[in-house]
């Protein structure tokens, strides 16, 4: 009569394959890892071989050829249609250079046309008087006094693109009287300017006002 096994000793054997199978999986797993670090290597080898060689292919078909070819020895026989081939890419050749000549002459014309205009505009907005210039001789060419808001007015009239304003022109001649460039005069709420030699230019000196005797 046959004995069976018992359920500890099933449960043994079980164990025992279990470890064992997981430690040729473990195995495997660290081979085929192996492996694939391996080839990862050679393939990223391979991808800067690649990388070079594409640059390297690059650099020879942009590299420009002789512009004369080698003349032939006299051991060597050249056949006639290669040499009308070759005098024909020489001319090609020449035509082109000649014709990026002429493109580069128009390219550089263009731009210094291009380049006039904005240095004459340059020019002339550097050449514009300031407007303490335009205060000063407005005041200058006037008789009577001015308030700010007469001067901001004819100055707008005369030089519109500058949208001169009232209270700037003021600051201005404040700092036209600060610098004794300027008079200021106060009739009531009003506030009047002159420029500084008006005064003296419009009242006449004694003497000059006064005829000179003559002898008898």
């Amino acid at each position: 009569m046959s004995q069976n096994p018992s359920v500890s000793e099933l449960t043994s054997q079980y164990a025992a394959q279990v470890t064992a199978d997981l430690e040729r999986n473990a195995k495997e797993q660290e081979r085929i890892g192996g492996e694939i670090a391996s080839l990862q290597e050679q393939l990223t080898a391979l991808q800067r071989d690649h990388a070079v060689l594409v640059s390297i292919q690059q650099a020879i078909d942009i590299a420009p050829a002789s512009a004369e070819p080698a003349a032939p020895s006299a051991d060597v026989t050249v056949p006639a249609p290669r040499k009308k081939a070759e005098a024909k890419t020489g001319k090609d050749k020449r035509a082109g250079t000649k014709t990026g000549t002429r493109r580069t002459a128009r390219s550089a014309t263009a731009k210094a046309a291009a380049t006039k205009p904005a240095d004459k505009a340059e020019g002339a907005k550097s050449a514009q008087p300031t407007l303490v210039d335009l205060v000063r001789r407005h005041l200058g060419e006037q008789r009577e006094p001015r308030s700010a808001a007469e001067i901001a007015t004819a100055l707008g009239a005369a030089h519109p693109e500058r949208g001169v304003k009232t209270t700037v022109v003021r600051t201005t001649l404040e700092g036209l009287v600060a610098k004794t460039q300027a008079h200021r005069t106060k009739q009531g709420s009003s506030v009047f300017y002159t420029a500084a030699d008006a005064s003296k230019q419009a009242a006449p000196s004694q003497s000059e006002a006064q005829p000179v005797p003559t002898d008898a």
